[in-house]
């Protein structure tokens, strides 16, 4: 016989003793770790959570549990519902204008949505989001930047340079909570900028700016103002020097949207990546280019990755990557070299390393290469980062070229992935990397026997199969028509 909830509640309350509702234990303290959070019951000099050395540090818990230690949740009357009966919201997204950045985000920002943007210091995450709200500020959208780093003087000097100056563009130089809050919630913005989170601090806590406790509770206290109000709120993030976003892992299960901008400081080009996002594609990327009056946008990439691509030289090799739905054509190159005395070097830029050693033992295997004793260099030119197995018969292509010392097709793209058996396996959106490579003025494509076969004819393109990476020399060094 089932009870009724009511009188489940009453029996169990009935049990439980008066004074644990309100108990008195004595001042404790426990171990933290400040790069992951995790709790220790003693101190330890490599924590067991994320293996980082000399990151535990003691803290103080509180003397009083104001709340029960153990309790029952009070539900109210149907608040549970059917799926099918929970009426939809329109997505409205409000767009700045900067395409490239708006992709990034799936086609715009989301109300009430708390998007992280992390990245290295320097890079230009700043800049990037003053220019983003100096667009919406054109478009007579309220918008509000919170810098915890900068005095309103510095953020006057950028707004100068990038040409951003609006009277509906607020600043405010504060790194108290409260005071943070208040004005997130009473400005009425439509967009709010918070550089950086790991600025922020709450009196309430005796931690310092910046410790796994602080950021876990700045975040939570505006991700409950957002959701609550109507204002998008982007959170500045800083990174470790592994190139991780600092603070605990629960900060990107907080927000909506993780967002990172990427490149090489040596290099003009800058790439926002999306790694979640549950308002669309977690996989699109946004392309800038850093130049004396900010960033510019970046409409044709696989221009710009391929414009210092040097002709009649051996170890290059040109495939077509897909990030989120957007091909893109990317150099790939490789320098072998040796022989090396004992093991060859191995070295990668912009390619999955494990992805290189897969290459080089399905050459030297189903080929015969002796690439053992090699020192073996592989780049994705311009900061291209060629992750997917598409790119496996263009990194196989550039090893081949370069031990051969033979100059590869030069309007001639690969891609495809490359099994252990050696086979040339197919990959998704091929009509969408082939016309690329037509549109950009490449003449011939090297691709899986089923990507050619299910593709359609026209273009002015011709499409060779490839069935094994046996015929990889034959076909990579043929005459280009």
């Amino acid at each position: 016989m089932r009870w009724p909830a009511e009188q489940v509640r009453r029996e169990l309350n009935s049990a439980i003793p008066p004074m644990i509702t309100e108990q008195k234990v004595k001042a404790e303290t426990v171990f933290v770790c400040t790069q992951c959070g995790r709790t220790l019951v003693k101190w330890m000099g490599r924590c067991p959570g994320c293996g980082e050395w000399n990151t535990v540090v003691e803290r103080d818990m509180p003397s009083v549990r104001s709340k029960a230690a153990l309790s029952l949740a009070q539900t109210e009357p149907g608040g549970v519902l059917p799926i099918t009966e929970i009426r939809g919201m329109p997505e409205a997204r409000l767009k700045t204008g900067m395409e490239e950045f708006d992709r990034a985000l799936g086609g715009g920002i989301v109300a009430r949505s708390l998007i992280l943007l992390g990245g290295d210091p320097g890079i230009g995450k700043s800049t990037l989001l003053m220019q983003a709200l100096g667009a919406l500020a054109r478009l007579n959208e309220r918008v509000l930047y919170i810098s915890g780093e900068e005095s309103p003087e510095q953020l006057k000097l950028r707004a100068d340079r990038l040409g951003i100056l609006a009277d509906n563009f607020l600043v405010l130089a504060e790194n108290r909570f409260e005071t943070v809050l208040s004005h997130i919630d009473e400005s009425q913005c439509s967009v709010v900028v918070v550089d950086s989170v790991q600025s922020i601090f709450s009196p309430s806590l005796d931690s310092a700016a910046g410790s796994v406790s602080q950021i876990r509770h700045v975040t939570a206290g505006i991700l409950d103002v957002v959701k609550r109000g109507a204002a998008a709120c982007f959170l500045v993030g800083h990174v470790t020097k592994d190139g991780v976003l600092a603070g605990p892992k629960v900060l990107e299960h907080m927000v909506d949207t993780v967002l990172s901008f990427e490149g090489e400081r040596s290099h003009p080009y800058r790439i926002l990546r999306a790694s979640k996002n549950r308002f669309g594609s977690s996989s699109e990327i946004g392309v800038f280019e850093m130049g004396d009056r900010g960033l510019q946008e970046v409409a044709n990439p696989s221009e710009l990755f391929l414009s210092e691509r040097p002709e009649g030289v051996s170890g290059s090799a040109v495939t077509a990557l897909v990030e989120g739905t957007r091909p893109i054509l990317a150099e790939i190159q490789a320098l072998v070299t040796g022989p090396a005395p004992g093991q060859g070097r191995r070295t990668c830029l912009g390619v999955d390393s494990q992805r290189l050693a897969l290459m080089i033992a399905v050459l030297e295997k189903k080929l015969g290469l002796a690439l053992a004793d090699q020192d073996i260099f592989l780049n994705a030119v311009g900061g291209v980062r060629a992750s997917e197995p598409a790119a496996d018969l263009a990194v196989a292509g550039a090893l081949l070229s370069s031990f051969m010392d033979r100059v590869a097709g030069s309007r001639t793209v690969l891609f495809g992935e490359v099994g252990l058996a050696g086979e040339a396996r197919r990959v998704s959106n091929a009509e969408g990397r082939i016309a690329e490579a037509a549109r950009l003025g490449f003449t011939r494509i090297i691709a899986p026997k089923a990507n050619v076969e299910a593709a359609a004819p026209g273009r002015g393109l011709k499409l060779v199969a490839i069935t094994h990476i046996k015929e990889l020399a034959s076909l990579l060094f043929q005459e280009e028509s």
